[in-house]
């Protein structure tokens, strides 16, 4: 009985608090709930069949409507709401910001044996975001400490920092430089770049969702972006591998890279 319904972010967050306002079509409100820390709202008091509005509101987010139909089970069953953050449809402000290492990971995975993946992280990294007025010539450039590889296993850490895999010795950094931005949707783009590895430069494109800009504690301006992208480790000559059985290699020949980011506005970073 009653209206169910998760309110999430775009990538999967609870939105703590969230607003689901209900209201026939008339315009009166029939029904009004908070989400719980979980982002889930249930009510238990069952609806008069009909049409409805289902409004659903949180501070920073940009607010979702849609109808629903409610039968004689006196059910709105309005399952997961994505709400965009407000000013999610557009770029930051121009000017610069720079990537906050403490609040931002750098992630890559590679199918292992055939059957699962391994997960590792760079841990040092830096870099700066510039959002021109023309957004077209927005700039992304990163550079990432090789040695900084950490999978929660050191004997595996040690090989990928050796010359079969990284090779961090004669190669201590990666650089990420974008030349071009394109927008790919309502809030998703694609950023157009090179990335060298090993001392390799091979052009690496990046899926790119901004998430929204607000305020920190500290009394600045932060945006948020999610990224991905797919390497072939031949590519920047990566090219040992072992195979097990069958032809089944231990590690797969793809990366698949995931970037969370927080920028905060300006070129330095609160202390």
């Amino acid at each position: 009985m009653g209206l169910r319904a998760q309110v999430r972010t775009r990538d999967g967050w609870a939105v703590q608090h969230a607003i689901v306002t209900v209201t026939d079509m008339t315009g009166t409100q029939i029904l009004r709930a908070t989400a719980d820390e979980d982002g889930a709202t249930r009510t238990e008091e069952p609806l008069p069949a009909g049409a409805y509005t289902v409004i659903v509101t949180a501070v920073g987010y940009a607010p979702a409507a849609s109808t629903a139909l409610v039968t004689a089970g006196g059910r709105i069953e309005a399952g997961t709401v994505v709400l965009a953050r407000q000013g999610g449809v557009e770029l930051p402000p121009p000017g610069d910001w720079s990537l906050d290492p403490a609040h931002s990971s750098v992630a890559a995975s590679a199918q292992h044996l055939g059957i699962s993946s391994v997960r590792g992280r760079f841990t040092e990294f830096s870099g700066r975001i510039v959002i021109d007025e023309d957004v077209a010539r927005s700039r992304v450039d990163a550079v990432i400490d090789a040695a900084s590889i950490d999978t929660g296993n050191g004997m595996r850490d040690k090989h990928l920092r050796s010359a079969d895999f990284l090779d961090v010795e004669r190669f201590p950094e990666l650089a990420y430089n974008s030349r071009a931005l394109v927008p790919a949707g309502p809030d998703r783009w694609t950023v157009e770049g090179e990335l060298t590895m090993r001392g390799i430069a091979r052009p690496v494109d990046l899926d790119l969702t901004y998430l929204g800009t607000g305020p920190d504690p500290w009394g600045g301006v932060r945006a948020a972006f999610r990224a991905t992208a797919e390497l072939r480790r031949d590519d920047f000559a990566m090219n040992y591998n072992q195979v097990v059985k069958a032809g089944i290699s231990a590690i797969g020949t793809t990366l698949r890279v995931e970037l969370d980011i927080q920028a905060v506005q300006g070129d330095t970073l609160p202390s």
